[in-house]
């Protein structure tokens, strides 16, 4: 049987998995990434991941290339990673290094638009022609899939919706800009604002929760947990990223025009308490043709998604070469 393997690089770690045509996962191993000790340390942690897998598998399954899913600024034809920060990469020829250890085709892209490819070729997406697809996170970013095809945009930057500037934000970015939307909008800057407003004197029953220097702690599905308690700060942040991520996606879809919206990341487990009010503001401000039949769901993928997205699009791209 022909396979591809799949590989999702995080700050923190790797996943590698072997899938076959339909996107079903064979076999899956799980590293420490180890950014620390250099980009040729990972590189070789990835290559010696892929050889297990195909020993794992034995002579039975024949890998035909593999897939890369790496974060931050990507150029997919090139086969570098340009500038990851989490990794310290700059200007990294992931594919050549690879291509030399591994002795198979490799091709890299953003992680995001791995992790959407995946959805829209295998998971939430699949049936739809046109997919928009968002990851609320530690950040938010998005990916288009039109027929099956990724759309990168000059650079091969489409995406970084989570640098929109918003009304109504002022929080500076770690990019630079001020008002960005994941500042507020994502997983870590929801977590960032209540943490603020609770130093500041805000009543919460997250003060009972996490007194004093427990307060680090505190996590998006803290949030959550508060807001299904009745908590008004919690409810409050939740329903405003949802707003404001349903204001940003408005604008994504009077342009591109999709049939469904994919909603994953760490910020998507929040499910109907942020996806409810992003819902209602998206269909606020869409015209009515726009709006008619437009989906809006979660990621079904989840942690698989990465490596699912990444080995489908070595696989896509090995049959244009």
């Amino acid at each position: 049987m022909n396979i591809t393997i799949g590989v999702d690089v995080g700050g923190t770690n790797i996943v590698c998995g072997a899938t076959d045509e339909a996107g079903r996962v064979l076999r899956k191993l799980k590293r420490s990434t180890e950014a620390h000790a250099g980009h040729e340390a990972v590189l070789g942690k990835i290559a010696d991941m892929v050889r297990q897998i195909r020993e794992d598998l034995g002579e039975d399954y024949e890998a035909t290339s593999v897939g890369v899913g790496v974060p931050g600024l990507v150029d997919p034809r090139a086969g570098v990673s340009k500038f990851a920060g989490n990794l310290k990469w700059r200007d990294i020829p992931v594919v050549s290094l690879l291509e030399q250890q591994i002795g198979l085709p490799v091709f890299i892209d953003n992680d995001v638009r791995m992790y959407i490819y995946g959805e829209a070729v295998a998971g939430a997406g699949r049936g739809y022609e046109h997919v928009l697809g968002i990851t609320i996170g530690t950040g938010i970013a998005a990916a288009i899939v039109n027929g099956g095809e990724l759309y990168y945009g000059h650079k091969a930057m489409a995406g970084e919706i989570g640098h929109v500037r918003m009304d109504g934000v002022d929080e500076d970015c770690a990019c630079g800009l001020n008002g960005c939307l994941e500042t507020v909008a994502s997983a870590s800057g929801m977590v960032r604002q209540a943490k603020k407003l609770l130093r500041e004197g805000r009543a919460s029953v997250l003060n009972d929760w996490f007194p004093g220097d427990e307060l680090e702690r505190l996590s998006a599905a803290d949030l959550s947990k508060a807001m299904d308690a009745g908590d008004a700060l919690a409810s409050e942040i939740i329903v405003r990223a949802g707003e404001l991520n349903g204001r940003a996606l408005a604008t994504a879809a009077m342009v591109l025009s999709p049939d469904v919206i994919v909603v994953g990341g760490g910020g998507a487990l929040a499910g109907e308490r942020l996806l409810a009010p992003l819902r209602d503001e998206l269909y606020r401000l869409l015209l009515p043709d726009f709006r008619e039949g437009l989906k809006v769901v979660t990621a079904e993928q989840n942690d698989d998604a990465g490596i699912i997205g990444s080995s489908l699009y070595a696989a896509h791209r090995s049959k244009s070469i």
